[in-house]
């Protein structure tokens, strides 16, 4: 999401090029998605919504366990502190929308790359 907001302020700033930044911490962040894998080979015959519910837990249980982590390592690149519905200014409860979206998605890229 960070980088979906940092592209969209580019286009407010109508920065055509799309110029954003971010953290390196979270292309290993992000990469934890395989961690998904095994787990939807497990729900992988549960209703969509189960499925897109475990997903959406998962992916804030990693953002959390991350979160602390560079957070006491003063590495931590976001801070959701501004916004109304954060968890310790580590993980917004208003993106469960986008999660849960997003787990479902990553289903369809473990179909295409066949898994399970």
């Amino acid at each position: 999401m960070e980088v979906f907001w940092t592209g969209m302020g580019a286009l407010i700033n109508k920065d055509y090029k799309l110029r954003s930044t971010t953290s390196i911490w979270m292309f290993f962040i992000y990469g934890m998605v395989v961690f998904l894998e095994p787990i939807y080979l497990l729900i992988q015959p549960s209703p969509i919504l189960l499925r897109g519910i475990i997903y959406t837990l998962c992916i804030y249980t990693g953002e959390y366990i991350t979160g602390v982590a560079l957070k006491q390592a003063n590495l931590c690149p976001w801070d959701y502190t501004h916004s109304r519905y954060h968890i310790q200014g580590l993980i917004r409860l208003d993106y469960a929308p986008a999660w849960f979206a997003a787990g479902l998605i990553f289903e369809r890229v473990f179909v295409l790359v066949g898994v399970g």
